[in-house]
């Protein structure tokens, strides 16, 4: 709890009469090694159909623990609901507490009458399974669709949430799509039997801005038009200036502020949403700066500025240095095969034709929408997906030609940080062995200097030291996040793809991190091919931006001139479609405008075009039409 007096000042809820959902004095207590830990200590607020409440708050602070209280999910991780009322009224207009509700009923209410979209799409979908059978599987269990209708319903699912060949995804699993994909997927199942309440928990975190602006176009048409309850959980400021009616403000485990959302950003009251507002990047404001600069931090509970100091910029220096990274027209393509003797019938030009150079102690970022080749143009530099042609120069030496122990070699000076926190982390290992592992593998020490480093690393990244006993089940998904990001650090490499990397933590912590990677790039000479989604994040810390679109880079240049003179349309697209934290800028619905993406499959033996480039400005390279 925060120090300071009286209790934190609130707006007029809907009337409990009024209310779908009423949430009073929840207490969420998880069982430890350590004795109980409090996941929620006392929360309190309600959702009225037809009403967006926007639930944000730091990783860790009890915003997901509460939704999964109310799905009853909470106990599947280890949680109980030790104190309070979650009150639900049901479709036939029956009330029901929720957190005294057998598994039975919670069974006919899950998926039916309340809807979920989760954090981490891989986690949610069962890898064994096609996609067109876990969309159909809550139709036909809880609207008694038989097969044909079943299907014809997951068809039009997919298409309302923009995935291009929705016949193919059907018969696809989850680990043969990308990782906005899958996000798409896990929104259509949570919209299938169009739910009385849906519960986002950080829906679009996964997704390109392009795509989150149609998410967020969808779920703001079913809250108008089936008069939905909405519980939207997120980090992203701007998407909760585009889409609260309210907004709660949660603080290790306790909410600190609730208002309308016009209120909240006009004029925050507790100092801890005043951090929150404070560490939101817009796009626009590095207008006019050449190099990149620290993130804003105000003090979470004194509201004073804390940000660190801008680095003194050596232009000379930056011009000198050399070239760490030096990418020759790589080329990755999938197999698409079929029948029994599963055939190569097509491929999927996944990453075509790229080539990029990237200078010691400088960031590089690779921005685009979902399925564009970005997270596989990362993994192909890395030799975890075998490229198909192509030069990958680290150094002075091409990585595509090395030896499986000569790679092994190489990673001490490459390292990777993944999309999916979840994915890439060890569920058996505590978190101590696994920012251990590195060391432990090139023998880099042990014993107290190994317990030493593990803990540095730790403090680097902002957790707690007595984290590193527990597992990463027991963590939220921005603290998976960072410890991914501390694992990576341990080998302190020369070059850091960070796919991702900052895609699923709270604004407050990404711009620590940001700031974090940006001084131990000063001080260590770091390199960063940075991919994202977010636009004003990739703004504030690169020195190059590269935007791809079907497996091709469009447009290239400093990033300076790519953000402030875009020539090629689909950079143009891009920052349009940037959500503004401003609720009085919100884009309306009809303002947004969908273009289908292209299919990257072609017939085997295609031949595409190579990739011409035209330099209309010095260093400044875009796509001549193909």
């Amino acid at each position: 709890m925060f120090d300071t007096p009286g209790k934190p000042p609130t707006s007029p809820s809907p009337a409990a009469g009024d209310a779908l959902v009423s949430i009073e004095h929840l207490r969420v207590q998880f069982q430890t090694h350590d004795g109980p830990v409090l996941g929620v200590e006392d929360v309190s607020f309600s959702i009225a159909p037809g009403e967006c409440v926007c639930v944000v708050g730091e990783s860790g602070s009890g915003k997901s623990v509460s939704s999964l209280s109310l799905m009853r999910l909470v106990e599947f991780g280890g949680g109980e609901i030790a104190g309070g009322r979650l009150l639900f009224e049901r479709g036939d207009g029956s009330e029901i507490d929720i957190a005294k509700a057998d598994q039975n009923t919670m069974r006919s209410i899950r998926g039916n009458e309340i809807g979920m979209i989760f954090q981490e799409p891989m986690t949610s979908l069962n890898p064994v399974f096609t996609v067109g059978r876990q969309l159909t599987e809550g139709l036909r269990v809880h609207r008694g669709m038989n097969r044909a209708q079943a299907e014809a319903r997951a068809l039009e699912l997919l298409r309302l949430v923009r995935i291009n060949e929705p016949e193919r995804r059907l018969q696809q699993y989850p680990h043969e799509l990308s990782g906005g994909m899958r996000q798409r997927i896990v929104i259509a199942m949570a919209m299938a039997c169009e739910p009385r309440l849906l519960i986002c928990d950080e829906p679009t975190t996964a997704l390109d801005v392009t795509i989150q602006a149609e998410i967020l176009s969808l779920i703001d048409q079913l809250k108008r038009e089936k008069n939905t309850a909405v519980m939207f959980i997120t980090h992203d400021m701007a998407v909760v200036a585009q889409m609260a009616d309210r907004v709660v403000v949660m603080f290790r485990g306790n909410k600190v502020e609730e208002g309308p959302v016009a209120e909240i950003f006009a004029a925050p009251k507790h100092p801890y949403t005043r951090a929150l507002l404070a560490a939101v990047p817009r796009l626009g404001e590095m207008k006019g700066k050449d190099a990149p600069e620290p993130m804003r931090l105000l003090d979470r509970t004194s509201g004073k500025d804390i940000s660190p100091p801008a680095r003194p910029r050596d232009p000379v220096a930056e011009a000198a240095a050399q070239v760490l990274l030096d990418v020759k027209h790589l080329t990755t393509r999938f197999a698409v095969k079929r029948g029994l003797t599963r055939k190569t019938v097509a491929n999927v030009h996944a990453v075509e034709d790229v080539s990029f150079s990237l200078r010691k102690g400088q960031t590089l970022s690779l921005v685009g929408e979902s399925g564009c080749g970005k997270s596989t143009c990362g993994r192909s530099l890395m030799r975890l997906v075998p490229p198909e042609s192509g030069q990958v120069w680290l150094d002075g030496k091409d990585v595509l030609m090395m030896t499986e122990a000569e790679v092994h070699h190489a990673r001490r000076d490459m390292q990777m940080v993944f999309q999916d926190p979840f994915a890439s982390l060890n569920p058996q290992m505590r978190l101590f062995d696994q920012v251990a592992e590195p060391l432990r593998n090139y023998d880099i020490c042990s014993g107290n200097a190994l317990q030493t480093r593990v803990a540095e690393l730790f403090d680097r990244v902002e957790l707690p030291r007595g984290f590193m006993r527990r597992y990463p089940h027991e963590l939220s998904g921005g603290q998976r996040q960072r410890i991914a990001i501390a694992r990576a650090l341990a080998l302190n490499p020369k070059l850091i793809v960070a796919d991702e990397a900052v895609s699923a933590l709270d604004v407050s912590v990404q711009a620590q991190v940001l700031n974090l990677m940006m001084e131990l790039q000063a001080d260590l000479g770091l390199s960063f091919l940075f991919i994202s989604h977010d636009m004003a994040v990739v703004e504030r810390i690169s020195h190059h931006v590269a935007v791809m679109y079907l497996g091709r880079i469009v447009e290239i240049g400093p990033r300076a001139k790519v953000f402030g003179n875009p020539r090629h349309p689909y950079t143009r697209a891009l920052l349009s479609a940037v959500p503004i934290a401003d609720p009085s800028r919100r884009v309306l619905r009809g303002e947004v405008e969908y273009k289908p993406i292209p299919s990257p499959i072609y017939p085997v033996g295609h031949v595409p075009p190579m990739s011409v480039y035209d330099e209309v400005e010095p260093d400044h390279f875009v796509l001549k039409d193909l």
